[in-house]
This record gives C-alpha cells, structure tokens and sequence, in this order.
C-alpha cells in the first residue's frame, strides 16, 4: 500500500482504485448519498457536542464578479434601482472552475468509460447526464452536517503554502492528524488546507487555471481507508506533471482525484473553500475538528450548487 509505504502510487495502482474504492452498490441499488452514508445520526450528534465557544465561521470564499485568468466566466450580479430599490437581486453564476465556492454532485463527472456514473446509472447521450432524475444536487437537500476535521498543511510543514512539486500526500495528512492529537473517524468531513491565498500573492503570473500545488491522488487511500464522508480543499487535485500519473481526462486540467472520489466512490467535493479563517481559529484554539454544516441549493437536476459552509466551534 503506498500510504503505509509513503510512496506515491503507480499507474497500474492508481488504474485498480476505480474498483478497490468503489462504492456501487454497497449502500443499495438507490443509492443518492454515496459516501454521505457515512453520516449516521450518531455522526452527527458527536459532531454538535464538538460546538463549545459557540463560534461560527464561514469556509466560503465572496462570488467572484470579475473576469481573469482563474475565473474567465464570472458571475453576474444586477440588482433592479428605481421603482423597486432593492428589492430585486439577479445573480447567475458558472459553479465549476476555480473561483467559486461550490460541491459538485455526483452527475458532476462519469466514469472512465464515460457511459455511466455513480452506481452504475446509465449516462443519457443526448443530455450527457445520468438517465431519470438521479445523482442530481437536490438529493442532498436535507444538508450535510458531520464532524469537519482540519489538516492544515502548511501549518505542519512550517512553510506558508504548498509548493508546486510538493502536493499533499496521504502521508501527510496521517502526520497531521498526529501532529493535530486527531483519530479520523468514519463520516469525517475531510478538509485539506494548502494556503492558496498565499500561494497565489506570492505567484501572481502562475494564477491561471489549475491548483498551484495541490494534492496528490495519493489521498485517496486516505480517504477511503478513513471513511471519510466529503472532500474539502482551497487547491484542488495537483497538477498533472506533479501526479506522476496519466490524467484521466485529455484536458489541461488535473482530474485525479475527481475522477474517483465522484463516480466510483460516490464522494461529494467542496471545492474553492476558504479555509484561512477555520485555520486561524483552530490554531487559537488549539483544536482541528468542529461541526461543519452545508446546505446545497435544491437545484432539481443540477450537477453541483454554491454554498456558504459553515464551521461551528
């Protein structure tokens, strides 16, 4: 195993985790929650016993209204003046991508074969989305709140991000849980923190699509071996010549992780979080686990929803 190991995994390692990690099946053939069944009701009662200051902090990152190199399709945001004031907010946004705090459901990306996602569901080739009203965000209109368990990378390798060539392994977050006096538990929100706001300060010309550094496919076995519910992170998979590994899809863009956390695991990913605020009220405390809640749109068919997750401590 290249976590017990510490070594990252090979090809022909990584190609086997579509069917080691995969969770079809194993919740039943009707299955809308994937890895969210971790969750029970114990989960999240252990989680509120967590809010003690009774604090609350938002992992969300503001709606980003103008264009650049991270963000080429921003959000709209009009509001109607005159006879109406303000009475009337328009706002209409791309959710995918790398600016906006966002989870992507579990229609969100197919299997490798492309003719199918989560558990099997057929793909439907005029629309390219699961056959029926299935997979879709609104499954999850009831929220998931559980037990959010910080790994602040750069806090643990006394650096103020994640380099690029450096991506966070599943060795890391073993060594930060350690560090942290944290056990991961089943149903754990997993939140990876590699300081992308520094990262992008420091390297304003390397601010383009993609994360700068990253995490590593590596973090799967991580994941599946802890029972870890959800996936959230400020950079998102590594890029592609840090992996080590052929990305899934024939894009630019680094899928390592999104393409088997979504259709084999049935993970949901919380993508573009903002996670510097949580850090900096961990550390006060000297704590790394609180009541995380999030509440998606219910977006019927929708293949992700913005969301404003909230830490309570």
């Amino acid at each position: 195993m290249s976590r017990q190991d510490r070594r990252p995994p090979t090809q022909a390692e990584y190609d086997t985790w579509r069917a080691k990690f995969s969770n079809w099946g194993r919740f039943g053939a009707d299955d809308e929650l994937g890895t969210l069944n971790h969750i029970t009701p114990e989960v999240r009662r252990d989680a509120a016993a967590l809010v003690r200051e009774g604090r609350s902090i938002s992992l969300s990152r503001a709606i980003d209204t103008h264009a650049g190199p991270r963000n080429p399709y921003p959000a709209h945001h009009m509001m109607a003046v005159g006879q109406s004031g303000g009475l009337a907010d328009y706002i209409g946004f791309f959710i995918h991508g790398f600016a906006q705090t966002h989870i992507d459901a579990l229609s969100h990306i197919p299997t490798a074969e492309g003719n199918a996602f989560y558990n099997g569901r057929p793909r439907n080739p005029d629309t390219t989305l699961p056959v029926g009203p299935t997979s879709s965000i609104d499954h999850w209109k009831d929220g998931i709140v559980t037990r959010g368990v910080l790994y602040d990378i750069p806090r643990l390798r006394g650096v103020p991000f994640v380099r690029a060539g450096e991506p966070v392994h599943a060795w890391d977050l073993d060594d930060a849980a350690r560090s942290q006096g944290v056990t991961p538990q089943a149903g754990d929100a997993v939140v990876i923190r590699c300081g992308l706001d520094a990262s992008l300060a420091a390297n304003p010309e390397g601010a383009g699509f993609g994360s700068p550094g990253g995490v590593h496919a590596s973090v799967l076995e991580f994941l599946w071996e802890t029972k870890a519910s959800m996936l959230v992170w400020d950079m998102l998979d590594a890029p592609i010549a840090d992996q080590g590994l052929t990305n899934p899809l024939d894009i630019a863009v680094a899928l390592h992780l999104h393409c088997i956390t979504i259709p084999y695991m049935g993970m949901p990913l919380l993508d573009n979080a903002q996670l510097d605020p949580i850090a900096q009220a961990c550390a006060k405390a000297g704590r790394w686990t609180f009541m995380l809640v999030v509440a998606p749109l219910v977006v019927p068919g929708g293949t992700g929803s913005p969301v404003n997750p909230i830490g309570v401590m």
